[in-house]
């Protein structure tokens, strides 16, 4: 018999719709019975995509046994953490306070009144490896809940209220200076991997807005170790198991150091980050491997992940009918039997495939190797032919892996992870020069305004089969905004300007703190135990930072003082964390880069035929804190401030070059707007080797 779950639309909730749990969905229902009952809250939090939360949901929830005593002495509380961000995070800082680590699934146990107590997050259902069984522990903690009631109540009002002290701080006294900065990129490049690339190691992200922010800091700051540390990062991960190398594509991340087997969920916002940093690497480089594993990561999230309506879905699911991993791992026998030994002989070369393999049951994630002519010589056969054999291997291993059972895709559209995905098809459209990304880009977009909404019109947080979920959080609405300055940029929409601003000022009326920043949750949300103010990055962008970044923007290309007024708020309220805890705000570090960097602004003026050559040059080239608007010239006045101050060319096309709104002569061809604007880097390109952490040599 199902439970309450089968009423949500939630693939993650209705996974656990037919288990034996009494479940409840997030709401006040359960805590009203809590309350009324006296009894523990069993939080349960997961997401549709994740492995061990299929592990535990069929060790332990599955069990009549356990859903027993679960149902017996607990009320059960299931949420779906990508539905519900601003639960998962405030309860997932309690869990990491009480633990020092945190993850998914994560189980907390609450008083009635929400305040956590006691939590972890994956509980195999009896003891191993030093970890206790969940039975055990339910036992244990009934006993304390019944016997030492006071101290458990203490305790948790304890930590309730060192969370909410935490989780919203108030604007701080100090400068805001660049060296903030400087010592957070030398602290960031001192965990890079010098021999695989990446933070730290295993298991090892992505790390994509600490990987955006020291991409831009280099730039601006011509710091090598930098771009060497963001190079080598890149070229590691697109040569490793973290991406697919048949589809295309990022997984979450590696469980190694070395980047060769991952935890093979895909989610969109890792592959709509990691292809907007890729590309502007390979537009500041002018390394093109790095422009090619954009391309496949955007064109993968068009096959894969784009609804019918135009919005993105959000994940694939790591497991399959074989178990996790089984739809991408290869056997040599496998490899063999599909095509001629030649042709195996080069694809088993290519890829590392090999006996014994790398992965459970002797299979072989697939890795690719960046030294063809070396392979080639192995096997006694000249480059070119090495390589087309690897290419028409690829084709028949990408067939035979589209006859096996797919991993499940949650079609849930989620408003802050679309907003990522339509940024990066935005700018990709524009440099790239291809019109069907800009048309993603603006579907998407129009989706999501349109149809993400909630029954009073205001934007919604996620929606899947025609419902809509919570209201926006803060970091759907500075997404948003954020989505709409790269349209407007892409494609010289003013609408879109006008939608931004729009954005903007509507998330200062729901989420301003009075004391500085922006809460994550509104006055349309359910009330938490803690208003939190997200400044720190987890795999997406905070939330704060993100809107800093978004003002910023917008204030070069509206003219609007008070929009960088707002932002300095913002990144006061971060400094002791920018200070402390660097790693983890790469987002708001690159709003203080914006914020310290003199901005520039480029207003070009001139028909579509005459400007073309201008935008180009000023797409071609990744200038991190440049905007820049354009106008027909056709006599109608413009719409958008950074153009209406300069007058139409009498012919031809001309460009204003800007620095804080304070603009130089103009210029009227593309090769003079390229001098004044001169190289984001000193070289034209890096050496290819740079994409080697292995490489030392920096040259």
């Amino acid at each position: 018999m199902a439970n309450r779950l089968a009423a949500e639309t939630s693939p993650y909730l209705l996974q656990h719709a037919d288990q034996p749990v009494d479940w409840y969905p997030w709401g006040e229902e359960a805590f009203a019975r809590a309350r009324a009952e006296d009894k523990p809250v069993l939080l349960s939090v997961g997401y549709s995509a994740c492995h061990w939360c299929h592990v535990m949901a069929h060790e332990s929830f599955d069990d009549p046994a356990i859903a027993a005593r679960m149902n017996a002495e607990f009320i059960n509380v299931k949420v779906d953490r990508e539905e519900r961000p601003d639960v998962d995070a405030l309860y997932m800082e309690a869990v990491q306070a009480m633990t020092g680590h945190g993850g998914w699934p994560m189980t907390v146990f609450l008083t009635p009144e929400g305040a956590p107590f006691y939590g972890g997050t994956y509980f195999p259902p009896t003891a191993r490896h030093g970890m206790p069984g969940f039975d055990d522990l339910m036992k244990a903690l009934l006993s304390a809940w019944r016997e030492r009631r006071d101290e458990i109540d203490t305790s948790a009002d304890r930590l309730a209220d060192a969370i909410r002290v935490a989780a919203a701080p108030a604007t701080s006294e100090g400068a805001l200076t660049f060296e903030i900065s400087t010592m957070a990129a030398r602290q960031a490049v001192s965990t890079v991997d010098p021999r695989h690339g990446g933070f730290g190691g295993a298991p090892k992200f992505p790390g994509a807005p600490m990987l955006r922010y020291l991409l831009d800091h280099a730039l601006r700051r011509q710091d090598a170790g930098a771009m060497r540390a963001v190079t080598a990062s890149l070229g590691a991960m697109a040569r490793g198991g973290l991406r697919d190398h048949l589809a295309g594509g990022f997984h979450r991340y590696c469980v190694d150091a070395t980047w060769t087997v991952p935890h093979f969920e895909k989610m969109l916002y890792d592959n709509a980050q990691l292809a907007d940093i890729y590309l502007d690497a390979w537009r500041a480089t002018g390394l093109s491997m790095l422009r090619d594993v954009a391309v496949e990561t955007l064109d993968w999230m068009v096959a894969e992940m784009l609804g019918a309506e135009g919005g993105f879905y959000a994940s694939q699911d790591a497991d399959s009918e074989g178990g996790e991993g089984s739809f991408y791992v290869w056997t040599p026998e496998q490899v063999r039997a599909l095509m001629d030994s030649q042709t195996a002989d080069a694809v088993l070369a290519w890829y590392g495939i090999e006996e014994g393999g790398n992965f459970e049951g002797g299979a072989t994630v697939l890795t690719a190797r960046n030294e063809a002519e070396a392979l080639a010589r192995s096997l006694g056969v000249d480059t070119k032919s090495f390589v087309e054999r690897v290419q028409d291997g690829r084709a028949a291993l990408s067939a035979r892996r589209a006859t096996r059972p797919a991993p499940e895709t949650d079609e849930k559209v989620i408003t802050s992870w679309n907003a990522l995905a339509i940024a990066a098809f935005a700018r990709a459209g524009a440099v790239l020069g291809r019109g069907d990304y800009l048309t993603v880009a603006d579907q998407a977009a129009r989706y999501v305004l349109g149809t993400v909404l909630n029954d009073d019109g205001g934007l919604a947080h996620s929606r899947l089969a025609g419902r809509s979920g919570a209201p926006a959080f803060l970091e759907d609405m500075a997404g948003m905004a954020w989505a709409c300055l790269e349209l407007y940029e892409a494609t010289f929409d003013p609408s879109w300007l006008e939608e931004a601003r729009q954005l903007l000022d509507e998330t200062e009326l729901l989420f301003a703190a009075p004391d500085g920043g922006f809460y994550r949750s509104g006055p349309r949300h359910d009330t938490l135990f803690a208003k939190q103010k997200e400044l720190t990055d987890g795999a997406v962008p905070a939330g704060n930072a993100l809107m800093a970044r978004a003002l910023l923007r917008a204030a070069s290309l509206l003219g609007e003082p008070d929009y960088r007024r707002r932002a300095a708020v913002v990144l006061s309220v971060a400094r002791p964390i920018l200070e402390r805890a660097p790693l983890a705000a790469g987002t708001m570090l690159a709003a203080l880069d914006d914020e310290l960097a003199e901005s520039r602004e480029i207003a070009v003026l001139g028909s579509a035929d005459d400007a073309a050559p201008m935008l180009q040059v000023v797409r071609a080239r990744h200038r991190p804190g440049t905007v820049v608007a354009w106008h027909a010239a056709e006599g109608a006045a413009s719409e958008v401030p950074l153009l209406a101050a300069h007058r139409d060319p009498e012919s031809g096309a001309e460009a204003w070059v800007c620095h804080n709104h304070r603009c130089h002569a103009p210029v009227s061809s593309a090769a003079a707007l390229a001098d004044a604007l001169g190289s984001p880097w000193p070289e034209e390109s890096l050496p290819a080797t740079w994409l080697d952490p292995e490489d030392n040599t920096g040259s």
